[in-house]
C-alpha cells in the first residue's frame, strides 16, 4: 500500500482478468437458454461461488506461488531454523491484496445472482453456501500447497499444477457436470473440486434432497491430508540448492 496507483491498477486488471471470463458465460447464454439444465443465473451464482473461494486462497496463499523462488534463492534454508511453522512462514512470505480487485467482482456477482437464483434461502441452505465458500478455500489452499511441494523436487515450479488451480476456477464457472462424467468423476475422487462447487449446488437449487449433498464440501477437506503428507515428504527429501 506504499504505492497506491500501483495496487489500485494491479486490482483493476484482477477485475478486468475475471470481467472477460464473465462476458464469456453472457456470450454464451445469449446463444443458449440452459446448459446441462442450468439457467444463467444459477450459472453465475456457480461463478461467483468458485470465484470468490479462489480469490481469497490466492490472497493468502499467494506465497505458495512463489515458493520455488524461496527455494532458489536460499530463503527457504533460513526459514527452516526459525522457531514457527514452514508453512506459516511461506504464506507470510507473500500475501497479494491485490487480488481484492478479482473479490469485488465475485462478490457484485454473487448479490445478483442471490435473488434472482430461485434458491429458497433457508437456514440449511445458508449454511450449504458457508460451507461452499470455506471449504472451497482450503480445497484450492490443498493445491497450492502441492504445487509447493513438487519444487523441493524440481527446483522451479511445475507449470501442469495451474490447469488444477487456475483452471478450477476458470471451469468451475459452470456446473462440472457440463464437462461430461468423466470429468466430474476425476473431479469428485481425484482432484475433489466437485465436492464444494457442484454437489452442494444441487442440494441449493433443489435437485437433490439428500443431506450428504449438502455436507460433501466437508468431504472434499480429505484432500488436505494428502496434500499435507506429500509436502512432509517433500520436506524431508529436501537438500539446499546452495544459493
Amino acid at each position: 500500500m506504499q504505492y497506491k496507483m500501483s495496487f489500485f491498477l494491479a486490482s483493476l486488471g484482477q477485475f478486468l482478468v475475471s470481467f472477460t471470463m464473465l462476458l464469456g458465460i453472457s456470450f454464451m447464454f445469449s446463444r443458449f437458454s440452459s446448459i446441462e439444465g442450468f439457467t444463467y443465473e444459477q450459472v453465475l451464482l456457480c461463478f461467483a461461488t468458485v470465484l470468490i473461494a479462489f480469490s481469497i486462497a490466492e490472497c493468502f496463499g499467494r506465497g505458495f506461488d512463489l515458493f520455488p523462488s524461496m527455494i532458489s534463492n536460499g530463503e527457504f534454508d533460513r526459514a527452516l531454523v526459525r522457531p514457527r511453522r514452514e508453512i506459516l512462514l511461506v504464506l507470510a512470505s507473500k500475501m497479494d491484496f491485490s487480488r481484492i480487485g478479482r473479490l469485488i467482482q465475485a462478490v457484485i456477482v454473487f448479490f445478483i445472482a442471490i435473488p434472482t437464483s430461485g434458491v429458497v434461502w433457508t437456514a440449511d441452505k445458508i449454511i450449504t453456501l458457508v460451507l461452499m465458500i470455506s471449504c472451497g478455500v482450503m480445497i484450492f489452499f490443498g493445491l497450492f500447497l502441492i504445487y509447493a511441494a513438487v519444487s523441493f523436487f524440481t527446483i522451479e515450479g511445475i507449470e501442469f499444477m495451474n490447469i488444477f488451480t487456475d483452471g478450477g476456477r476458470e471451469f468451475g464457472s459452470y456446473p462440472f457436470s457440463a464437462y461430461g462424467q468423466s470429468i466430474l468423476k476425476f473431479l469428485t475422487y481425484v482432484v475433489p473440486l466437485a465436492l464444494f462447487q457442484y454437489y452442494p449446488l444441487l442440494y441449493l437449487l433443489g435437485l437433490e434432497d439428500s443431506l450428504l449433498y449438502m455436507f460433501t464440501p466437508l468431504l472434499g477437506l480429505l484432500f488436505l491430508i494428502p496434500c499435507y503428507a506429500f509436502w512432509r515428504y517433500g520436506l524431508s527429501r529436501y537438500k539446499s540448492t546452495g544459493s
